[in-house]
This record gives structure tokens, sequence and C-alpha cells, in this order.
């Protein structure tokens, strides 16, 4: 799956997956939409290809509660339907802070102080990206370019703090995307994009071993974005939420993912400030 996976993508395989609900349930649009307690317009939307919301946290949970499959598999997260005991009373739905004194974000990362981080990000890991680009993607988002460059600014001190250890995974296509302005880097002039790879290639030199980016072949594998907070919990972001798995198996196997994702990684953490720096150069 090359490119980068955004909320239209999730968005697009929720879709896939609500279709084969549906053609395996053997039922009609209307019939199935009252058994989610969705209307028929609300399905039908939900069906359509050029919607990129997905639907509110209680229809999530009502759709895969009734048609018996997980959360994370209706969300393209997992090729594993069946969902387990242990899953199940864990979850919590979470919505995307706004503006406060301190995000949801921020206090799971002051509770997982002292253990590892595991993080594959949306786009730009969010501790590396530049003012520049922090105002870019904020363009479709609630919260106010001030607060997420303050956020930006606290979250490399957090990684600069001497008990703080971090692992990133992500495709490597998302930063040609962006060194080339395609996908949603399209509107974002070259010189932003190019400040970017500098700025993101200067920190991974300053704080590497603390700090740790992984890259992986996205025609290979995928992820979608989440984050493991040591062993306490997990954030998988899906748009406007938070999907938040607390249920000690269910960080176990979400660990075990991220792991995953770094055996298959085609370039290592001690590689990657320079891997940026031949991409930027060889634009």
């Amino acid at each position: 799956m090359p490119g980068s996976i955004d909320k239209r993508d999730v968005s697009r395989l929720f879709r896939d997956r609500l279709r084969t609900l549906l053609a395996r349930s053997g039922q009609n649009r209307s019939a199935f939409a009252a058994g989610v307690n969705v209307d028929r317009s609300a399905l039908t939307q939900l069906l359509a290809g050029d919607v990129t919301r997905l639907p509110r946290a209680e229809t999530l949970m009502r759709i895969a509660a009734v048609h018996g499959v997980s959360l994370d598999w209706l969300l393209g997260l997992s090729q594993a339907e069946d969902v387990t005991a242990a899953i199940k009373p864990a979850l919590e739905l979470e919505e995307a802070p706004d503006d406060r004194d301190e995000t949801l974000l921020e206090s799971w990362h002051a509770e997982a102080v002292g253990t590892k981080i595991r993080y594959v990000p949306t786009t730009v890991p969010d501790l590396l990206r530049t003012d520049a680009v922090i105002s870019y993607e904020s363009r479709e988002n609630k919260r106010t370019l001030t607060s997420r460059i303050d956020e930006a600014q606290e979250r490399i001190a957090y990684t600069r703090r001497p008990e703080t250890d971090m692992e990133i995974c992500m495709p490597q296509q998302r930063l040609r995307d962006l060194r080339d302005g395609s996908g949603i880097w399209s509107d974002l002039a070259e010189p932003a994009r190019l400040a970017q790879l500098d700025h993101m290639a200067t920190l991974l030199d300053e704080l590497y071993p603390s700090l740790r980016i992984y890259l992986f072949d996205a025609q290979t594998n995928f992820s979608a974005p989440y984050t493991v907070f040591g062993p306490y919990r997990v954030s998988v972001y899906v748009g406007d939420m938070y999907l938040v798995l607390n249920a000690k198996d269910a960080v176990a196997s979400m660990t075990r993912h991220f792991d995953t994702l770094i055996r298959a990684a085609t370039v290592q953490a001690h590689e990657t400030a320079a891997w940026i720096r031949r991409l930027r150069a060889n634009g």
C-alpha cells in the first residue's frame, strides 16, 4: 500500500470491511442498518466512496458487537476478526483533545515515564514537525496552531529526559511523499517540505539513542497509527478520537505487532538520519 496512510486510508479500510459485513450478512441495506440502529441513509453515506469521516464511537462499537468482529479489524488495524474476552471489556473511546492545559496524550506520556514508548505516526511524527508543517496539518484539525506547536516542543523536551526510551516505526514512503510534494503534501511549498526533512535529520542525530526511528516498506507492511504507552495502554488514532486498549493482553499483542514492524524495517534506527539526508539531496 504505497504512499502516506492518513485518515482517508483508515476510512477506506473501514468502508471496505463494512461492505464485507453487509455482504456476509445476506441482508439488504435497510435490514442491516436497522440491525445496528442507524438510518439507511446514514449507512449509505458510510459506504460512499467520497466520505472520509468515520461514524460515531457508539456506532463503531455497535457494528462490531452485532456482527461479532473486533474493533481493530473493523478499523483496519488487524487481520484478526475475533473479539477476545480480554480486550472486550477494556476498550475505551476518547475524543481527540481540544485546547486545554493537559491533553490526554500528555497525561499518558507522563504515566509511562521510565518505560518504552512505541509509536506509529499518522504522517510525520508530531514531536519532529516544524512549525510550518504543524500549521499546514492544522488546517483540518480543531485544535489551534499555538497549542499544537507548544505540544510539539513539550514532546521534544520529554524526549530529552534521560529516562526516555521511544521507538517510532513509519513507512519510508511517507518521507518520499513529503520530499516530492505528493499525496497529502501536494499543497505544501517545496522549501517547507525540505526544511522539514532537514529538521527531522538534525533532531534524530541529537536525540539518538533515546529516540529511534525505523522505516519500513508500506508496499509489504501496513499499520494504522497507534502508540503503546509502556505496559499500560495502547491508543489507536482514528481521526477525531482514540480507541484505547487497557487490557494487558491487548497491550502485549500491540507490542508484538510493533516488534514485527521493526523486524521488517528496511532502514535501521542508526541509519535513519543519514537516509533522510540522502533522500533530501537526491530530490
